[in-house]
């Protein structure tokens, strides 16, 4: 019953937090505010939540990763596959072993495992909490890109370091020769591991739904479940299971395109996984705070063994180990853009960018709830029973270095975004365009066809022609509003914002309507139920 209402009362807190965050004046980022919400439930409830570091491991990452390579654009990640594999597997080396060693260097009471464990789990970064710092100031589309790609990459390069530190301190020794070849198992392992349960219950799903129908429910399931298979599967053979759980997610987009759902399915599951990345990240950050007083309590012991019993060396070591973190991003997009120049030499689309979009995308390496789960699943002993090494340390300082980076950026991006001249990005409308067009002749020739089947043989073959003409009138409007050029393209685009404007308005009147003959009891709830679920998706389609 106590973990019940826990869990409930987390869940209130995530809710809360987002309304409090859009009421406040200021652009104040969600995690802070859930960070804030968690230590006044803490403080006020003494809930005082006991974590087990592998029970939250397996709750919190595999869906959570799951869901961003499913969700990445693919396409757009290739076009920077380099900047992106640049940032997310050069640079988490870089912060491991550079931030490892200079924490090692100044927190001696740390042992140099602890140390390194602590710089990898600080080195991912997380793109929802940038999209919540920059909702009022938009962030360019390629630019999110290319934080996106290397969020979803270095998460789980930066968590297999993690794996790899963590194993170090609790065996006290360290092969570099048997730790590249256990990466080589670990990565290829969880990436085959990955693809395989995805392809395997996609394709026992497709065969199923053919033959015996498809039931909604079911499937979205189904989904939810396919992150923890690959996670469990590659764990029990000894591979990554982040690494699995990233892999199912990318191989999720290439299956769904030859494996189609009921468009309702697809609705449905979106709304679900909506829910679940929204509680998941929020329950994460309002735990940060439930734990912050026992956290700090138990760094300042740790702190005691280096000679100082000032509190405020909590803080030195979190803006110092932050300026080390900044620093060493700040050289390597440095390096990574120039790296691009060279190789788009040449190409009179590629400028030297303006050292603000270079600061923007340092400030933009903000630490959020990956950082979080992982520096949490540090064991809570050695494997000889005894306490393990300034593990409440290292649980504060990621924390504190989370909270400092989302205060920096909060500041710092809007700032740096603010009328920035980005260099040019290509437009996609003549390729939506086309697929528009290809789409419409299709569903003609689709349309024409069944006209003609169903209307065969039949005395009011009429009511077909009319019924199958005017449909047909609907997708040749779409095509011609999509094949002019120029001026009549600009005039068909004022109209078609204009029909816009006028479909939306009449939607709500419909909507206004029903809500008030149901009130009346004119009609019934499943009815009116019915009619506001067929509004409202016409009025997501206008949108």
């Amino acid at each position: 019953m106590e973990a019940v209402s826990i869990v409930l009362i987390l869940l209130v807190a995530v809710v809360a937090s987002s309304a409090i965050s859009r009421m406040l004046p200021w652009a104040l980022p969600t995690p802070l505010v859930q960070i804030a919400l968690g230590a006044i439930i803490g403080s006020i409830a003494d809930l005082r939540v006991a974590l087990d570091p592998e029970l939250f491991l397996l709750l919190f990452l595999p869906p959570l990763l799951f869901l961003d390579g499913w969700r990445i654009p693919k396409d757009e990640l290739l076009k920077d596959v380099s900047t992106v594999f640049e940032l997310a597997l050069g640079l988490v080396l870089l912060t491991v072993v550079g931030v490892g060693f200079f924490i090692d260097w100044m927190i001696p009471a740390m042992p140099l495992a602890v140390c390194f464990a602590l710089a990898a789990v600080v080195s991912p970064t997380d793109p929802i909490a940038v999209s919540a710092i920059a909702a009022r100031v938009p962030i360019p589309r390629r630019m999110m890109h290319i934080l996106e790609g290397e969020s979803l990459l270095n998460d789980a390069s930066g968590l297999v370091c993690l794996r790899f530190a963590v194993a170090a301190a609790l065996t006290g020794s360290f092969s570099a020769g048997a730790a590249s070849l256990s990466f080589l198992w670990l990565a290829a392992g969880g990436l085959a591991v990955g693809a395989a349960v995805t392809l395997g219950v996609t394709r026992a799903k497709a065969w199923i739904s053919q033959r015996f129908g498809e039931d909604t429910g079911s499937q979205i399931l189904i989904s939810l479940l396919i992150p923890f298979a690959a996670y469990i599967l590659a764990e029990h053979l000894h591979c990554s299971g982040i690494l699995a759980a990233v892999a199912a997610g990318v191989t999720m987009t290439f299956a769904e395109i030859s494996r189609q759902a009921l468009p309702a399915t697809r609705m449905r599951r979106n709304s679900v996984w909506d829910t679940i990345q929204f509680s998941l990240n929020g329950i994460i950050f309002v735990l940060l705070g439930e734990q912050l007083p026992g956290i700090v309590a138990a760094a300042e012991q740790t702190v005691r063994i280096t000679g100082h019993t000032d509190p405020w060396w909590l803080g030195i070591y979190v803006f110092s180990i932050m300026a080390a973190l900044a620093a060493l991003r700040f050289a390597w997009v440095w390096v990574s853009f120039r790296l691009t120049l060279l190789r788009a030499k040449g190409d009179v689309a590629y400028r030297r960018p303006e050292w603000r979009l270079i600061a923007a995308m340092s400030v933009a390496g903000v630490r959020g709830a990956i950082t979080l789960a992982g520096v949490l699943t540090i064991p809570l002993t050695l494997s000889d029973g005894t306490a393990f090494p300034a593990r409440d340390l290292a649980i504060f300082l990621a924390a504190g270095v989370i909270i400092t980076s989302l205060v920096v950026a909060s500041i710092g991006l809007p700032l740096l975004l603010r009328g920035l001249d980005m260099p040019a990005e290509p437009s996609r409308q003549a390729e939506e365009d086309r697929a528009r067009v290809a789409a419409a002749h299709a569903a003609i020739k689709a349309v024409e066809n069944t006209q003609h089947r169903l209307g065969k043989g039949r005395k009011d073959v009429d009511v077909y022609a009319v019924a199958g003409t005017r449909i047909m009138d609907l997708y040749r409007e779409r095509i011609d509003s999509r094949a002019q050029d120029g001026g009549l393209q600009s005039q068909m685009q004022v109209y078609t914002k204009i029909d816009r404007d006028l479909r939306l308005a009449g939607l709500k009147a419909e909507r206004d309507t029903i809500f008030r003959l149901a009130r009346e009891r004119e009609i019934g709830s499943a009815v009116a139920q019915k009619l506001i679920r067929e509004l409202d998706l016409l009025e997501i389609r206008y949108r």
